[in-house]
């Protein structure tokens, strides 16, 4: 259907269907940045914002890993759009095709409803989501960790194979569900094992029948380093970190099969894996592709360092799904530093637009990074000239994520997450049933025909 109601969410008098509408697919950091910043600079009645994203709030995905380790509760990583967008509209949905040359999108929304919405400048904000190959066994029994339900899964799912393992006298079960695989050693996949490694080490202590040697995690990468973000000399002291904890690091190394939860490496090892995270890699989101605007080589927006979409008008981007050169010959990597600066100078260049005045390029200048392998345990590159591992890097990385994340409730409330977890022994509770929280009740509702659901009341 034809998106039939006007919505004036800037206010001003007039007609609402006269007042620019700025459409921004995706409510991540792009997105919500965006709409925020252009919520505080626009005046009444300049335009009116929609932003439309599945979800109902933002995640701040750097702290995934913590939150798979339980170090972060899920709802503290989540952002919700509606409170910090008191001005635009928010629309549950995906879109699903863009004809920017018409000005229209149609997207469903999260109870299947088919709708068509016209705008007049469009934000390309739609992330990225895990780039997978063609290996097989992946899509049954790999699981990436891109969002906050991933990460709530991967720490109910290692603990409940440490259930499994104390609770069997089969080697076999107990080997296999002992076995963690991690495909890929960039951020994600480096902090990932550490972080998840720390939680099951720790957790042994409660099962009397496993001991830190019977844990097995496997980081595979391809490359012949990991963490490449941080620059050859800290990513090589991370690597021995991992090394040293018992981690077997395979590197130049790549998964080839994964069927029946059988693991087969490129070097010729073979073993069974109740586990196996995916994190080699990202590519632009599918509805990049179910568009009419230019792409480059690897799939992306292709997009001005002004952040407009080359070649065509009233069409911005940013972040995961574009490719911004860096005034150097290449172009930004789609991360969310990125992201986060990205956000004002493309709001800012929307209001330019509309005003009719010049645009602003995009101009930033990395700041280094940080990434955390476990509780007291980093690796960091700060400024560029500063390296740092171990517990300084672990406080760099803590302090700047504390400083990013939005707004001072979730500041507040991963703050108390972190100083509970000083005081606080960890919990290992798993409740695995929460992916499928409806199975106790069905099982309950189905009829038995066998008479084993009665039982004899005395």
């Amino acid at each position: 259907m034809t998106e039939s109601r006007n919505y004036r969410l800037v206010p001003g008098g007039g007609d609402a269907s006269e007042i620019p509408h700025v459409l921004i697919v995706g409510g991540g950091y792009l997105g919500m940045y965006t709409a925020k910043r252009l919520e505080k600079k626009l005046g009444p009645g300049e335009a009116r914002i929609t932003v439309v994203d599945p979800n109902s709030y933002m995640t701040y995905q750097p702290f995934l890993p913590e939150t798979a380790a339980g170090s972060i509760s899920p709802r503290n990583v989540v952002v919700p759009l509606r409170k910090v967008l008191r001005r635009t509209r928010v629309l549950n949905g995906r879109v699903v095709r863009i004809e920017h040359a018409q000005r229209r999108v149609e997207c469903v929304t999260n109870e299947g409803e088919r709708r068509e919405l016209t705008y007049d400048y469009l934000v390309m904000a739609a992330g990225a989501v895990s780039r997978t190959l063609p290996i097989p066994g992946l899509a049954e029994h790999g699981i990436g960790i891109k969002t906050v339900q991933e990460a709530a899964y991967l720490r109910n799912h290692v603990l409940e194979q440490l259930n499994i393992a104390d609770s069997t006298d089969d080697p076999r079960v107990r080997r296999k569900a002992l076995n963690f695989v991690f495909v890929g050693g960039g951020f994600a996949g480096a902090e990932a094992i550490a972080e998840l490694e720390d939680l099951a080490r720790d957790a042994t202590r409660i099962y009397p029948s496993i001991s830190i040697d019977d844990l097995h995690f496997y980081l595979i990468e391809a490359a012949d380093r990991i963490l490449p973000e941080v620059g050859p000399e800290v990513g090589a002291k991370a690597l021995q970190q991992l090394r040293n904890r018992g981690i077997d690091v395979r590197l130049s190394t790549f998964l080839e099969s994964a069927v029946d939860q059988r693991i087969k490496l490129s070097d010729g090892t073979e073993f069974e894996a109740g586990t196996l995270v995916w994190t080699a890699g990202v590519k632009p989101s599918p509805v990049v592709q179910a568009s009419d605007l230019p792409l480059g080589p690897k799939g992306h927006v292709d997009t001005t360092e002004y952040l407009t979409v080359r070649g065509v008008e009233n069409a911005f981007a940013g972040g995961d799904n574009a490719q911004v050169p860096d005034g150097n010959g290449g172009y930004y990597p789609p991360n969310a530093q990125n992201a986060v600066r990205q956000a004002p100078v493309l709001a800012d260049n929307i209001i330019a637009t509309l005003r009719g005045k010049e645009l602003k390029p995009y101009r930033h200048k990395n700041l280094g990074a940080v990434a955390g392998l476990g509780m007291y345990k980093g690796a960091a590159q700060v400024f560029g000239a500063v390296k740092l591992t171990g517990l300084p890097a672990w406080l760099a990385h803590r302090s700047y994520h504390l400083l990013a994340v939005p707004t001072f409730n979730r500041k507040m409330r991963v703050l108390a997450d972190w100083t509970l977890g000083f005081f606080l022994r960890r919990d290992f509770a798993s409740i695995p049933e929460m992916s499928q929280p409806r199975q106790a009740f069905t099982e309950a509702a189905r009829p038995q025909v066998d008479g084993s659901n009665l039982r004899r009341v005395s």
